[in-house]
């Protein structure tokens, strides 16, 4: 049984699991899912072929499933998926997939999206990813799991984001960022290793330590980054850590790497 404001719009077709509550003024269109115990406060849109996950809530003023902001074929089956348990803060929009670009947008489990913050077509963002106020996705972007993106923080179409990176906030992303890589700045430079979220997340000790170890390697001086690349593979092979950098950056992409700056190179 769902609990629906007498204000809001809903249309007959969308497909409501047990337990949602639709607060007042809320619109939500035809092709809809809401899974079970999602929960839209006041002034909420949804609409387009978007389906949100169990026990996503939704706060006021947030527009989900809006005509992506391209001037590319959008097509009528490109979808949102929102997973289970995010949060989507005020006044956030998350566009549809292009035809062109696969056809779907997607959003993890466990997410927050925070105030103001957009996710642009054909992004897929991981799960326990959290964005802080008006953080912005262009199209095509891909954020791995457990990602932070810092508030005013402006991420470029195309850029692939590693798992438990760091983006300071105010900071301009316009190239690839490894996995655990913290970065800041306009544009942006690699700052080091996400030591403190990687201690939060429970890595040991010895793993931190390795990340470190390959890091300095990775990013030294001598030879090219293709040949410090065998050197880290060589010496590191068996990290699991280690070999998730390696196969990151092995990787197609419309993008080259953010680097350390020369005089701030340290992990």
């Amino acid at each position: 049984m769902s609990n629906i404001h007498p204000s809001s719009v809903v249309d007959p077709a969308a497909k409501l699991g047990a337990g949602v509550e639709i607060g007042p003024f809320c619109i939500v269109g035809p092709q809809v899912e809401l899974g079970d115990g999602a929960k839209l406060n006041g002034h909420v849109v949804v609409t387009g072929l978007t389906k949100i996950g169990a026990g996503t809530e939704i706060h006021s003023f947030a527009v989900i499933g809006g005509p992506p902001q391209t001037l590319k074929p959008v097509g009528a089956d490109t979808r949102i998926t929102v997973g289970d348990n995010c949060q989507i803060r005020e006044h956030a929009t998350i566009h549809p997939g292009t035809v062109g670009g696969g056809g779907l947008t997607s959003v993890g489990n466990n997410c927050l999206l925070m105030v103001g913050t957009h996710i642009g077509h054909d992004c897929h963002v991981g799960n326990n990813v959290v964005m802080a106020n008006n953080g912005t996705l262009g199209g095509h972007v891909s954020l791995g799991d457990f990602v932070y993106v810092g508030g005013l923080s402006a991420i470029h179409q195309n850029v692939r984001i590693g798992a438990h990176a760091m983006i300071g906030g105010m900071t301009g992303v316009e190239q690839d960022v490894i996995p655990y890589g913290s970065v800041m700045g306009n544009r942006a430079f690699l700052a080091g290793l996400n030591i403190i979220g990687l201690k939060r997340r429970g890595f040991t000790r010895d793993q931190i330590h390795t990340l470190r170890r390959a890091y300095r390697m990775l990013f030294a001086d001598e030879g090219t980054l293709a040949e410090r690349l065998a050197d880290v593979v060589e010496e590191f092979g068996t990290s699991d850590v280690v070999m998730d950098v390696v196969a990151f950056m092995q990787a197609d992409s419309a993008r080259s790497f953010i680097l350390p700056r020369a005089d701030r190179g340290g992990a």
